[in-house]
């Protein structure tokens, strides 16, 4: 997945951080990459991420760890867990 493949929702802009909502879509696979420009967003860094994943579509939703790296002010997610094929979604806290 290139830069902005998902959508990225600005959830809050407040207390020297701000909320994103990063959507991959229903065929995103682990290990796939998600591209975030953090610079269209005010942003260079992140303090942290929370990753969920639709292991049913639309009805259960479970926690899924992605891992991280951030250069240049680009956030790159790594899609985390053991499925293909699942929508997923990313909160991230950057500033």
């Amino acid at each position: 997945m290139g830069e902005e493949t998902g959508t990225v929702t600005e959830i809050l802009p407040a207390i020297g951080v701000k909320i994103l909502k990063v959507k991959a879509a229903a065929t995103a696979d682990h290990g796939d990459t998600i591209a975030v420009n953090l610079n269209n967003y005010g942003c260079t860094k992140i303090d942290g991420i929370i990753g969920f994943t639709e292991s049913t579509t639309g009805s259960i939703i479970i926690t899924e760890a992605p891992t991280t790296a951030v250069s240049s002010g680009v956030l790159t997610i790594t899609v985390g867990g053991s499925t293909d094929n699942k929508a997923r979604t990313f909160i991230v806290f950057a500033y």
